[in-house]
């Protein structure tokens, strides 16, 4: 085994075993993919919270860490933090066969994890508002073939296709419409729920029939806003809710009825419910 293929190897039992999880599916998935080759050359800039430090060579040895790294350090835009991402994959689970719509795809590094959870006969589509990313990402995965198809655009406004799985990299105030009804019944959509300033959550939710949803808030979180789904009052609506209540409080998801005394948040057309989910 050469050096970096046990880097890549120690790396990826480490984030998944961090991230709470024990899914050899994933970790095999993250051993797989070589994060250098999505990140362009190096040294590489690693987020420290103030700003970027850059890594001390071109080793990508380097890259096996859980950090994160620029992909355009001036526009705010990462490569995000692995446990992060390991936690999340893990949450929704992808299986072999599944559809998966990923929001934010940046260069595709975990657009390439996706495609190798759901397998040969599986498929992601991927979304990247930033047109030079998208065109990276869709290079970078041209080895997938058609199983990977990347889109230069914004995955809020218009219908998407019917999915197993949405995985969303950047923060929204509201779950879109068009999110929710595109998840298939047993399917599952995770993102960022993020007000204007502050940390947000990452919200699970699972669609359990036509109209009922199960919901989880997993941890506090801050990502680069997602364009087209953010809207002024439910950032005001979420950031109350985020002071004031327990992320764990969080059960299930409800549109287009009124709130009741169980309502955790709310925002036109959908409200987050302390209660259980109907079935």
């Amino acid at each position: 085994m050469s050096t970096l293929t046990a880097h890549r190897s120690f790396y990826a039992r480490f984030i998944v075993a961090s991230a709470g999880a024990s899914d050899e599916r994933l970790v095999a998935a993250f051993e797989v993919v070589p994060r250098e080759d999505y990140l362009g050359p190096g040294p590489w800039p690693v987020f420290i919270g103030s700003g970027y430090l850059p890594t001390i060579s071109d080793d990508p040895g380097l890259l096996y860490q859980d950090v994160l790294i620029g992909l355009a350090p001036e526009r705010g835009i990462n490569n995000g933090q692995p446990t992060l991402h390991a936690r999340c994959l893990a949450a929704v689970a992808p299986a072999a066969g599944e559809t998966v719509v990923h929001i934010g795809a940046g260069s595709g590094y975990y657009t390439a994890v996706l495609a190798h959870l759901v397998g040969p006969d599986g498929r992601v589509l991927a979304y990247e508002i930033e047109a030079d990313l998208a065109a990276r990402a869709r290079q970078n995965l041209a080895w997938a073939g058609e199983r990977v198809e990347v889109m230069a655009a914004s995955a809020s406004a218009g219908p998407l296709p019917a999915c197993d799985v949405i995985y969303v990299n950047a923060g929204a105030t509201h779950p879109p419409a068009a999110w929710l009804d595109a998840i298939k019944i047993g399917g599952r959509l995770i993102f960022p729920l993020t007000p204007d300033t502050g940390m947000g959550c990452m919200l699970r939710i699972t669609r359990l029939g036509e109209r009922s949803y199960a919901a989880t808030a997993l941890m506090r979180v801050a990502f680069i806003p997602c364009i087209g789904a953010r809207d002024p009052a439910a950032s005001q609506s979420l950031a109350a809710a985020l002071e004031r209540q327990s992320l764990g409080a969080v059960r299930s998801l409800h549109r287009d009825s009124s709130p009741d005394a169980s309502v955790w948040c709310a925002g036109p057309g959908w409200w987050l419910s302390t209660a259980e989910p109907q079935h």
